[in-house]
């Protein structure tokens, strides 16, 4: 979610300039690489700044990527601005690596039974062709695809994953 952090006030300049009013949810240490968003013609517009330069605590000039001459940054004047997010970083939010799954405790039961068996993923086989899981079960090892499809249910916080596999993939009997 985010706040307003600004408004874009004036041209400065002569290539496209602006000149900002910070607000206090402005952050202090503001990155260039992630962008600016302002609500033009009722679209979220990401606004990427070319240059960005302090005036004091409130202030600040800016270019902006796309809107480099004073005419194309007419069009911004008077907007306010948020703070955004990269792209890459809210896919992160929910990112995890296969391998972080490594001493997860598993359940696991297989289609149409009523049969399940605990036990713990105990290595991860990376392959582009077939990775595989490596779990224990009743002190004996099973390799089973590291395929979404038999993921059911992972629980960070307990460190617990819940598999739903394919008939005669575990031999239970």
């Amino acid at each position: 979610m985010t706040t307003p952090a600004g408004r874009i006030n004036k041209l400065f300049g002569t290539d496209g300039g602006v000149m900002l009013s910070l607000y206090p949810a402005f952050p202090e240490a503001f990155d260039t690489d992630m962008p600016l968003l302002a609500t033009i013609d009722g679209l979220e517009v990401p606004l990427y700044c070319e240059r960005f330069e302090r005036r004091g605590a409130t202030g600040a000039t800016a270019t902006f990527a796309d809107f480099d001459t004073d005419r194309r940054a007419q069009e911004l004047i008077g907007l306010e601005f948020r703070i955004g997010l990269h792209e890459e970083e809210e896919e992160d939010d929910d990112e995890f690596y296969l391998e972080d799954l490594i001493g997860f405790t598993v359940e696991a039961g297989e289609t149409g039974s009523e049969k399940r068996v605990c036990g713990t993923l105990t290595d991860y086989y990376d392959s582009d062709t077939n990775p595989l899981f490596e779990l224990e079960i009743d002190g004996r090892q099973v390799l089973i695809p590291a395929v979404e499809e038999f993921i059911a249910h992972i629980d960070f916080e307990r460190r617990r994953i819940h598999f739903v596999l394919p008939e005669g993939l575990l031999d239970l009997e």
